[in-house]
């Protein structure tokens, strides 16, 4: 079940929100118990077998947080590490390794195909961070296995995060306090997460698959319009759904950090990192890079450290080539701007770079294998195009220029400025009528189309 969706829109959360907001039972017992259900049952709705997978993993790790409570023993932190690695192994990139090895022994290994279940990485990620905090003395360990599991299961970031730490939301489980002021900022941030989604990923999504799967026939412009259009696309799509994370989180009195930060007024690769998924680049600093030494050791030695973080970024995204080739590239950009400086100062020239950068890297990221990936930056680039510009490029420009402009000016920090303005003059009921317009315009979509997809639900 996606945010977007109708059966999620006009019947789960109405559902939910009646029964948890209901006047005859108040208590926090019986509110956490509607989202434990309703997180399970959201769940379950789109992996009926799954879900029995994710309690089981659960429970044992709850069982290993008591644990390492009354021992805070590396054995214990092993068992739980190497237990959560191995689960994700299985699921998420046996059934790849087992085709690359039958390709290298020509053997027939296609009998081992292994479903994913959706949002994996997500929920496998907040797990281990748990038992490290426990371990580490960050968290208090939670002796009631129902408040783990609605740590983990809490639908609004199961299965595309943000990765939530419990540390976060550890003292909201037992004590929050839902408001009026919170669920009605909650709705409209969760307005303006379905608003990128619908509006604008889903528009600038059919435009990019349209030119990706024409790309050995397209002209150089075309390719970069293609590369641009998913590009926008993957922001609006994963940062709508953290907006609607967030906002749903807050309707139920829970509160998220943020994960995105308009990662692409970036000025260097590092700082993009910074902004782009903000929950998975610091998990991987607290959990790997700093473990590990961080920038505290020798050069050689913190360049290994790094490789290792963005070779475990890469896998982390999937099991393809494309992805690990996508996390090492990041890599080598990374550690040319450590080493020269290159970025440090912001100006237009290391804001292209940083563009074209990310631009190349999500080409990879969007691709079915590296053959297509090389194929159509070489499209991109001149090699494999056969002009630089054709009517294909216009006919593309003239249906969608005005999504596209709407979508470069809403991935700047422009249209929040503006809303701040607003809101401290009485034109602020100007911002209701507006999410209200953005409402009813997605529901007008939603009625029409059928492409919308969730691209961060395969991770």
């Amino acid at each position: 079940m996606v945010f977007s969706s109708e059966t999620f829109l006009y019947i789960f959360l109405p559902v939910v929100l009646v029964i948890y907001y209901n006047p005859i039972f108040k208590s926090r017992g019986f509110r956490n118990i509607v989202l434990l259900i309703a997180s399970l049952a959201f769940y379950a709705y789109g992996e009926p077998v799954f879900v029995f997978l994710m309690i089981f993993s659960i429970f044992v790790t709850w069982l290993l947080g008591l644990k390492l409570d009354k021992n805070k023993s590396k054995f214990w932190l092993g068992v739980g590490t190497v237990y959560h690695i191995v689960v994700l192994f299985i699921f998420k990139y046996l059934s790849f390794l087992a085709g690359q090895v039958g390709l290298l022994l020509n053997k027939d290994f296609s009998f081992i195909k292994i479903s994913l279940p959706i949002g994996i990485s997500f929920f496998t990620f907040q797990l281990m961070s748990y038992l490290f905090d426990v371990y580490y003395g960050n968290a208090r360990v939670q002796r009631n296995p129902l408040y783990v599991g609605l740590y983990v299961s809490l639908f609004p970031q199961l299965i595309a995060g943000p990765i939530v730490r419990y540390q976060t939301i550890a003292d909201a489980i037992t004590d929050r306090n839902e408001n009026f002021d919170d669920i009605a900022e909650g709705l409209k941030r969760f307005i303006y997460g379905l608003g990128k989604k619908v509006i604008l990923a889903n528009y600038v999504g059919e435009l990019s698959d349209v030119i990706f799967s024409y790309s050995g026939d397209s002209s150089a412009m075309t390719a970069w319009l293609g590369a641009i259009a998913y590009t926008l696309q993957i922001y609006f799509d994963f940062s709508g759904y953290s907006d609607m994370a967030i906002g749903l989180g807050r309707m139920f009195g829970f509160s998220f950090d943020e994960n995105f930060n308009y990662p692409y007024i970036a000025s260097s690769v590092t700082d993009f990192w910074r902004r782009w998924h903000i929950s998975l680049s610091t998990w991987f600093r607290d959990y790997v890079y700093i473990p590990l030494g961080g920038n505290r050791v020798t050069k050689p030695r913190w360049i290994l450290n790094l490789f290792t973080v963005w070779l475990l970024t890469g896998i982390w995204h999937g099991a393809n080539w494309t992805f690990l080739v996508w996390g090492l590239l990041y890599f080598v950009f990374l550690v040319f701007e450590k080493l020269t400086g290159f970025g440090r100062k912001k100006n237009v020239l290391t804001h292209i770079y940083t563009l074209v950068v990310v631009i190349i890297c999500w080409v990879f990221f969007r691709a079915d294998n590296l053959g297509a990936a090389v194929k159509y930056l070489g499209t991109m680039f001149g090699p494999n195009a056969y002009k630089f510009v054709d009517d294909g490029f216009f006919m593309y420009l003239k249906g969608s220029w005005t999504v596209l402009l709407a979508a470069v000016v809403g991935s700047t920090p422009l249209y929040s400025k503006l809303v701040k303005k607003v809101r401290k003059t009485p034109l602020c009921i100007l911002e209701s009528v507006w999410v209200l317009a953005i409402l009813l315009i997605v529901m007008f979509t939603l009625v029409r189309k059928t492409y919308n997809p969730f691209i961060y639900f395969n991770f």
